[in-house]
């Protein structure tokens, strides 16, 4: 446990700094930012000197505790600035957690006027939460076997890739490759038209597939075709696993299964609603395809960037992006959902299953990077799925009688679980804003987001007596000699 307090104690003082920060750039906001990175800081630094030790380790029941109020922690870090400078802090703590988990929902209005500090902070929680999570995937998910996540701690821990066996060195080198796309994104940004602030802060939440905008009218406000293909192309970058980034560079391998079958099913479906769109339209082709793909490609990343009201492209545009919301980018990429990995393993065991039954002597090995894929991999993917439609429909149900309608109630239970933004309606739809919606709903829509971010089990198995029973032996001292 001291060690838990002690990360919790240094992501607090890391958010306090950040805060500290940003108060020398942007002078309007200061007297807030220093003021809040000043209690955050002290508070953060006293639970870290306090818990240090120095034979301290993380264990694995450790890793549930730590990862678990970390995330939840960060969030209400990043909401203290958001509630000094006037937002409620039910709203702070909605727009915080929702800017650390990439959702990109937003309570907020008057964007195109609020404060450039307030602005860049909003874009900042979403980098930081971005690589963050990317680490956490990587480093933390696959020990504690989350959702079919240790199979891709083998598919990133190929012989000779001695880099992504240590958390330390993998998390470095993803910094660096997350930097150097959020560089060349600005850069590209810039020469589109944006200036640097707008850029830079774009840049952040497009790698990050977070989707916060300065302005109310997001990525629409700036009206250029470039630059909606320059934010497809890196939103898409986003959403592909940073591990294969890493990979490539450091041994030219291209080829990804769960990489392909993104691509591959992205192209199908924006070929699909583009030509759907012309044959009910008057748009020309080159049009459509450019707002069908940036549009299809921000919700399925879980970006959440708006270029139009895409609900208004008629009802079989509605339920396309509905069900494209569930789908998420690649595992270990900074993308929410489901992810390719999963859909991949769930369609290969459907069609396993069909052949047994054709055939009940064939036996069918399910393979994934041309290796077999273990029993309790195929079972922690499908557990995750039962999990995750449970969780939506349980939140579906608690919304709608929190008051909201069906449709509204639905999409925004699915919205927040994927960590999307937008969905679809009048009210959280792309054109939508989440502020007219109550303070029970947008608290429910909060831990929907935390709990989509964290992939449920590694938080809802800490509502279960056994665990706690477990971690009260395993932390106790003589325990952990006798280990």
């Amino acid at each position: 446990m001291y060690y838990v307090v002690f990360m919790n104690g240094v992501v607090l003082a890391f958010f306090g700094v950040l805060m500290g920060v940003t108060a020398l750039f942007f002078h309007s906001t200061a007297g807030v930012f220093l003021l809040a990175g000043l209690l955050t800081s002290f508070l953060g630094m006293m639970l870290a000197i306090v818990s240090y030790r120095p034979d301290m380790e993380m264990e694995r029941l450790d890793a549930f505790v730590m990862t678990s109020t970390v995330w939840m922690t960060g969030a209400i870090a990043g909401g203290v600035p958001l509630w000094m400078w006037g937002l409620t802090p039910i709203d702070a703590l909605f727009e915080a957690m929702s800017g650390i988990t990439t959702t990109g929902s937003t309570v907020m209005s008057g964007l195109d006027h609020t404060p450039r500090g307030i602005i860049c902070w909003r874009a900042l929680l979403q980098g930081v939460g971005g690589v963050g999570f990317v680490v956490t995937a990587i480093a933390v998910l696959p020990i504690l076997k989350v959702g079919g996540m240790q199979l891709f701690r083998t598919e990133s821990s190929d012989k000779g890739e001695k880099e992504l066996r240590n958390a330390a060195v993998f998390a470095s080198a993803t910094l660096q490759v997350y930097i150097g796309l959020i560089a060349v994104c600005a850069f590209v940004y810039m020469a589109g038209g944006m200036n640097f602030f707008d850029g830079v802060t774009h840049a952040m939440t497009t790698l990050s597939t977070g989707g916060y905008s300065g302005y109310d009218a997001s990525f629409a406000h700036f009206e250029s075709p470039f630059l909606q293909w320059a934010g497809t192309i890196f939103m898409l970058l986003g959403a592909l696993p940073f591990a294969w980034y890493i990979r490539i560079l450091n041994r030219g391998m291209f080829y990804s299964e769960q990489v392909s079958a993104m691509l591959w099913s992205l192209a199908v479906v924006i070929l699909v609603l583009s030509f759907w769109l012309v044959a009910t339209s008057e748009m020309p082709f080159t049009t459509a395809l450019r707002l069908v793909a940036f549009n299809v490609v921000s919700v399925v990343t879980t970006t959440g960037y708006a270029d139009t009201d895409y609900t208004q492209w008629g009802q079989f545009f509605v339920m396309a992006f509905f069900f494209l919301t569930a789908v998420g980018g690649c595992t270990g990429s900074t993308a929410g959902g489901a992810k390719a990995m999963r859909w991949l393993l769930a369609w290969r065991a459907v069609v396993a299953k069909f052949q047994n039954v054709q055939s009940q002597n064939r036996v069918t090995s399910i393979k994934y990077e041309g290796r077999a894929v273990d029993e309790d991999v195929l079972n922690g993917v499908v557990v995750f799925f039962v999990f995750y439609f449970a969780t939506f429909v349980v939140m579906t149900i608690i919304l709608a009688l929190l008051g909201l309608d069906l449709e509204t109630a639905t999409s925004s239970a699915l919205t927040a679980l994927a960590n999307v933004g937008p969905g679809v309606g009048s009210i959280v739809g792309p054109s939508g804003n989440f502020a007219t919606l109550s303070d029970p709903v947008k608290f429910v829509l909060t831990i929907g987001m935390y709990l989509g971010r964290l992939e449920m089990l590694t938080v809802l198995i800490l509502f279960t007596p056994m665990f706690w029973q477990e971690y009260a032996v395993a932390t106790r001292p003589a325990h952990r000699v006798s280990r």
